[in-house]
């Protein structure tokens, strides 16, 4: 049976909230947005090799340049809140430019998985080489930053002297859940809705929030780091960036699969289940 909602056609599913002949337990708009995100985790599970690699890096480019604005921003005023609303064109680049970051990656690929498309497998496939890519890709515009503005030296060497020791505490791991929260939210947000306009908002929203509110980020605060690094005479080196990376990792893992994804899956068990169902 196909149902018109909203300009869509749903397959077997009624505005009541009844798919296959049962009732799933969530709103009509909410199982669309699942089957969105389920199509779209499909695919970037099944991407190749090549393909993942290079989406991996430009989506470290790309927000590389929000890094470069904020920079810039923070160098004139001092306020790492009016830069993080210039580090906004970040994150709307990766938007409008198709590219990802890994923990955009803390939604749709996991639904898709849970929904029985894929393996844990290929979701581990997917995050570590993302991850890698986007390491590699913002590591190559920190130096660009650095080499291009010498007078930005500075300002990069303070921005991320102060995420390199944060340090392995409470505080920072909160910072890091909050950051995976964040971002993970917005993903979901982004994919309530086919509208561009509309998904450009929380791109914005979210980017100031992470950067103004200096939450702790694996990406985004590694090119920052990497920025101090590669300005030179920064207080830290290459080890004390990769215990942050890995515990910055571990609690945007845990906002954003166990406090957004998790959650917003028990909200749609019903499509869940009748997924699985599907996929034996």
């Amino acid at each position: 049976m196909e149902v018109q909602h909203n300009g869509h056609r749903e397959h077997g599913r009624t505005a009541s909230g009844v798919r296959g002949g049962h009732w799933t337990g969530s709103e009509p708009e909410v199982a669309q947005a699942f089957d969105r995100v389920v199509e779209e985790g499909t695919i970037r599970l099944a991407r190749p090799w090549i393909p993942l690699i290079v989406t991996g890096i430009v989506g470290g480019i790309d927000v590389g340049t929000g890094v470069l604005a904020y920079l810039l921003v923070e160098q004139v005023t001092g306020q790492p809140l009016l830069a993080g609303l210039a580090f906004g064109i970040g994150f709307v680049a990766l938007l409008l430019a198709r590219s990802e970051l890994f923990t955009e990656n803390f939604l749709v690929p996991v639904t898709a998985v849970a929904a029985g498309r894929n393996t844990v497998r290929s979701l581990l496939r997917l995050w570590s080489v993302t991850l890698a890519g986007n390491l590699l890709g913002g590591w190559l515009v920190a130096w660009l930053i650095t080499r291009a503005f010498p007078e930005l030296r500075r300002t990069a060497i303070e921005t991320g002297t102060h995420y390199a020791t944060l340090g392995i505490n409470l505080r920072s791991f909160t910072l890091a859940v909050l950051a995976g929260m964040a971002i993970t939210l917005m993903t979901r947000m982004q994919h309530a809705t086919e509208s561009l306009g509309v998904r450009l908002v929380p791109a914005l929203l979210f980017g100031a929030l992470l950067t103004g509110g200096q939450l702790f980020h694996s990406v985004l605060d590694s090119i920052m780091m990497f920025a101090a690094l590669t300005a030179g005479r920064a207080p830290f080196g290459y080890l004390d960036w990769l215990g942050a990376l890995g515990w910055s990792v571990l609690g945007n893992i845990v906002g954003g699969v166990g406090l957004v994804t998790a959650l917003r899956l028990a909200r749609v068990s019903g499509e869940l289940a009748d997924e699985r169902s599907r996929q034996r």
